[in-house]
């Protein structure tokens, strides 16, 4: 009787829950996994490299043991369930799908990783069900933390740790200026450099606080506030930080408070803050150490939907969303966009060629461009000097972006870093740097896709999916002007009066990829 019981459940779609079901839909979604990792291998050998060799991303190699221990918790209560195919979540493959299309079109990495992870997540909703998603649920979406993010707040924190150094030191009666994420003393000059802004430890303990909610709380009240806590503390404790390593400098010297910075801040003042927000939630955590993570017999008895698709039919569809934007893309790939095999700077009316001889080396970064080049520009009459910068490119794919962190005016990899943003110019955007010195040098840039003329990243993102999704003129070009500050007046002056003597950049521009 209980053999034709569960053939009878079988036959109407609502799986019994043995292991031959489970070993089944397992084997499916092995299967799936396997094919999704092979087609998009490059793209989780990115996210590899990135955990492994950006220390921001570290963290990320401890995200997937966590995620296994987090199923093993579940793991007596999923048993429980019974596997099912659930053909709604085709959806969620099919969204994933399309944010990677979307990514690559664009050259936008995040898109295709978190695309690349949806996908995974996809087939197991799929291939395992509704009801067995309820019990995965927080296991799922905690793998968002694989997906590498955060390095595009790295200005926005070093901002933020500046100015609340520049109040603590007044509280502390310390006089100290302040340029961009610069910060002068009568004991020094210092920068609130990248790895001063607090990303690294901001991004894990976000990570962190989310995990803690989930296992120490019920309440969403109490998750929201001890997420809110996570995200607070370590920006505050940041602040504390840059401005004690001024604090020490300016009672002992410069290169103790650096040295303390390391050993005492690196090591032992962001365990602290860890603790110190454990200690305040732990007395308002309310699910006990012995209590299921979820009720595995409440989720068997909730309601079910009968796929109207066979396993087989279900892998089809499966295959064919992971197949079609890898060959759409390809596609397009394949249509040429030549770009001239020699080009040259511009003449100026008004101003000269000169030997390029900056107080401190510049060079603009623009990974696998066609062609880059660099000079330096005197005026005629006044003397006043500006530097011009040009990369081309034919088309942009991986590792060939025209914007981008670390591509462009500012490279984290020299001894440059970024102060502030300045006024931007129409269609252009504008940043000063500064090197030791210090050294500090003004750069517009510009740029040149398709119809537009823009200093938008975004922008450039949205006219490079137009054009790899639509089709149209693959050439990319970046134009930047730039010039050292040799006076208190700065370089803005000679930096408009060069622009204008350049004509109309779209046009330089296209002449420059030879679309003209």
């Amino acid at each position: 009787m209980r053999s034709a019981a569960i053939n009878q459940r079988i036959g109407e779609g609502v799986e019994a829950s043995d292991d031959g079901l489970w070993t089944r839909h397992l084997r499916l979604l092995a299967l799936t996994v396997a094919a999704i990792l092979i087609v998009f291998w490059r793209d989780g050998l990115a996210m590899l490299d990135a955990w492994w060799n950006v220390s921001t991303y570290n963290h990320c190699l401890l995200i997937g043991p966590i995620i296994f221990w987090l199923v093993q918790q579940r793991r007596e209560e999923l048993v429980k369930i019974a596997p099912a195919i659930w053909t709604p979540g085709l959806f969620w493959m099919g969204l994933a799908a399309a944010g990677w299309l979307l990514g690559e079109a664009a050259g936008v990495s995040f898109a295709k990783h978190l695309g690349l992870l949806m996908m995974l997540q996809g087939a197991v909703i799929t291939l395992l069900g509704r009801r067995i998603m309820r019990g995965l649920v927080f296991p799922l979406f905690y793998s968002f933390f694989l997906v590498p993010f955060g390095e595009e707040f790295v200005p926005l924190l070093q901002t933020i740790t500046a100015k609340m150094s520049m109040v603590f030191l007044g509280w502390a009666n310390i006089p100290a200026f302040i340029d961009g994420v610069f910060i002068s003393t009568p004991t020094g000059y210092f920068e609130v450099a990248e790895a001063c802004s607090g990303v690294k430890f901001l991004i894990a303990m976000i990570a962190y606080g989310a995990l803690v909610s989930n296992i120490c709380f019920q309440s969403w009240r109490r998750r929201t506030a001890f997420m809110m806590a996570a995200l607070a503390v370590p920006i505050i404790a940041n602040g504390i930080r840059a401005f004690g390593t001024i604090y020490i400098a300016h009672h002992t010297t410069t290169d103790f408070a650096t040295g303390f910075d390391h050993i005492f801040y690196g090591w032992f003042f962001f365990a602290f803050v860890l603790a110190l927000v454990m200690i305040i939630g732990w007395p308002f955590f309310d699910r006990k150490i012995d209590e299921p993570m979820i009720d595995g017999d409440a989720i068997a008895q909730g309601r079910t939907t009968v796929s109207k698709l066979a396993p087989s039919h279900t892998m089809i569809v499966m295959a064919a969303m992971i197949a079609a934007p890898v060959l759409w893309t390809a596609a397009l790939a394949a249509q040429s966009a030549p770009v001239p095999d020699k080009i040259a700077l511009p003449k100026v009316e008004g101003w000269e060629r000169v030997d390029y001889r900056p107080q401190f080396d510049w060079q603009p970064r623009f990974d696998g461009a066609n062609h880059q080049l660099l000079g330096r520009y005197r005026h005629a009459s006044s003397g006043s000097e500006v530097d011009l910068a040009i990369a081309v490119y034919d088309r942009q794919e991986d590792g060939r972006e025209i914007v981008g962190y670390g591509q462009g005016a500012f490279d984290p990899g020299t001894d440059w870093s970024w102060s502030r943003d300045l006024k931007a110019p129409e269609s252009g955007k504008a940043i000063q740097i500064t090197a030791p010195g210090p050294v500090t040098r003004d750069v517009q840039s510009f740029y040149r896709i398709g119809d537009i003329l823009t200093g938008s990243g975004s922008a450039v993102k949205l006219e490079t999916l137009k054009s790899k999704l639509l089709g149209g003129n693959q050439q990319a070009v970046a134009i930047l002007i730039s010039a050292e500050k040799v006076d208190e007046a700065g370089p803005a002056a000679a930096m408009e009066d060069f622009r204008k003597a350049l004509g109309p950049l779209d046009k330089l521009a296209d002449e420059m990829a030879g679309l003209r």
